[in-house]
């Protein structure tokens, strides 16, 4: 009970570290790490300051880690790294550097660490745009960019419930537990009557992805939010299989499709069945073959039946997004629409020019002004004239200083310049306030470091039916009481014929021998023809 209270560090990571909780150490802007801190001897790899974490940077014992408020800087500590990895005599790690009897005041306790004179991170709480950029890769990931346009275009809130295909390392994943999360069923106080929980329905068609994702998610304490599930949605679909009853439609609100052919899955993410005899589109030999259908099933949709459901399928080739976009629309899909994202990260900075400052990190050696320009090429030009008579009396009747090297350019007066130091720098920082100093400019990265791929997006209404129009009659009568009463029975005949037919539907796609099915034939007919003539009296009325 205390693991399902416990909240996920990418939803409430809380004000400090701690110890058991997830963090991501920033080593350098595009070099991060992610660790689980602990304070047990048992994560201990044999230092004497307990769990440690090696970078390029130094080492950081997980005891200088624990504690502090996210962001903090840490400096290295000084770790004797040499003795790890001693094998005993049965050829195993040595777990411990020190003996019981070795430890100081006979405790296993870890020895307090010392701080280094340099190298330092910084300790960062993990959100899923962190854990984008350090995740293990176990297939390509869908970046930040990405995943922030297809949540914004796909309209996803908290409450909302999301179809994800294609999980793969979990980056989209993870975005979309942290944007659907509104509360768990789990949480205190947090059940009410009717209210709706976000959650995220994952499919992964790879058994070992799958159980390596499901594996981090319950390290990440996001299994109450994130439902995986091992399965080939081209051929099963989407309902989940439960214990105690036999299939969940999870009743999407949004979809996402990260696959290979993405228009073998979209006959699964209709409002009404599709006959399997009835190819959509032409199968090509490369693309996936689609499991044999079991015995017909009553039909479920998987789609919100109250909702716009929206969806987006996620392709590198074009020829991808073109199948798909055919698809959707033999579907019903409406307004598609193909959107190729290309994102670049702009540096903004101030550009400081001139020569007193010669020496600084980032400094641009020019001069600032006319007299500085000709003042340094005063004296190159001295320099150069000096030399030159330097190398043309190289015999005997070269002086004394000019043996040593001494010229009139030594010899000159020239104006002082502050020496370069870390004391002049602060000095300068704080009184001139250099940061404010310099022409601001801006500069944009020169590659592309994004997956560019194809985002086909679209979406589908809610059917109007019958119902829907006695309703909207109800609340807006037309044609005055009599004739709105007259439609209105109208209507609730046509839903009663509508509610037999889909009852006899049923019946036909479930019998199992051709007596039956032509037994049912004749009514089924009648009925269709009941239901035109009541649908032609219906417009008769609404015209007059």
């Amino acid at each position: 009970m205390e693991n399902e209270l416990q909240p996920s560090p990418f939803l409430d990571p809380g004000p400090l570290t701690t110890a058991g909780s997830l963090a991501v150490l920033h080593l350098k802007r595009d070099l991060l790490l992610p660790i689980k801190l602990s304070d047990r001897e048992a994560d201990n790899d044999g230092y004497d300051e307990g769990p440690v974490t090696n970078t390029r940077f130094g080492s950081f014992p997980h005891s200088t880690l624990i504690g502090l408020p996210w962001g903090s800087q840490v400096r290295a500590s000084v770790v004797d790294t040499g003795s790890r990895g001693r094998r005993g005599p049965d050829g195993e790690q040595n777990r411990k550097k020190r003996k019981l009897d070795d430890l100081e005041g006979g405790e296993n306790r870890p020895r307090a660490s010392t701080t280094q004179a340099t190298g330092f991170i910084h300790i960062l709480p993990p959100t899923p745009e962190l854990w984008a950029l350090s995740l293990p890769h176990r297939t390509q990931i869908v970046y930040t960019p990405d995943y922030s346009y297809i949540l914004s275009r796909l309209r996803v809130r908290p409450g909302s419930v999301v179809i994800e295909a294609g999980a793969g390392s979990g980056s989209f994943t993870h975005a979309a537990a942290r944007a659907v999360y509104n509360g768990r069923q789990s949480d205190v106080g947090q059940k009410v009557a009717g209210t709706r929980f976000g959650k995220v329905w994952s499919y992964e068609f790879h058994q070992q992805r799958q159980e390596k994702l499901l594996a981090e998610l319950r390290e990440h304490d996001l299994d109450s939010i994130v439902e995986i599930t091992h399965r080939d949605v081209y051929g099963e679909g989407f309902l989940v299989k439960r214990e105690t009853i036999e299939e969940t439609a999870p009743q999407a609100d949004a979809v996402f499709l990260d696959l290979p052919a993405p228009w073998l899955a979209l006959r699964h993410l209709t409002r009404h069945q599709i006959r399997s005899s009835q190819p959509l589109t032409p199968v090509l030999d490369s693309a996936p073959q689609v499991a044999q259908a079991s015995p017909p099933i009553p039909f479920e949709s998987v789609l919100n039946p109250r909702n716009t459901v929206r969806i987006c399928t996620f392709s590198p080739c074009i020829e991808q997004a073109q199948r798909t976009i055919t698809t959707m629309r033999q579907l019903g899909w409406l307004e598609v629409e193909m959107v190729e994202l290309a994102h670049r990260r702009i540096e903004i900075r101030r550009e400081r020019v001139g020569l007193e400052d010669e020496g600084q990190r980032g400094m641009h050696v020019t001069p600032s002004s006319v007299e500085e320009a000709l003042e340094r090429s005063r004296d190159v030009q001295i320099r150069f004239n000096e030399s030159q008579k330097f190398l043309k009396n190289k015999g005997d009747d070269i002086d004394e200083e000019a043996r040593n090297g001494i010229t009139e350019f030594h010899k000159r007066e020239k104006p002082s310049r502050p020496t370069v130091d870390r004391a002049t720098i602060i000095k300068s920082l704080v009184e001139r306030k250099l940061y404010k100093e310099g022409r601001l400019t801006h500069r944009t990265e020169p590659e592309l470091k994004t997956h560019t791929s194809y985002l086909v997006f679209a979406l589908l209404p809610v059917p109007w039916g019958a119902e829907d129009e006695l309703e909207a009659l109800g609340k807006w009568p037309v044609g005055g009481k009599a004739v709105a009463e007259q439609v209105s029975n109208q209507i609730k005949k046509s839903l009663k014929k509508a509610e037999w037919a889909a009852r006899l539907r049923n019946r036909t796609e479930t019998a199992s021998t051709a007596e039956e099915i032509a037994s049912l034939t004749a009514p089924a007919q009648n009925g269709v023809a009941d239901e035109e003539e009541t649908s032609s009296e219906m417009m008769s009325h609404a015209i007059e």
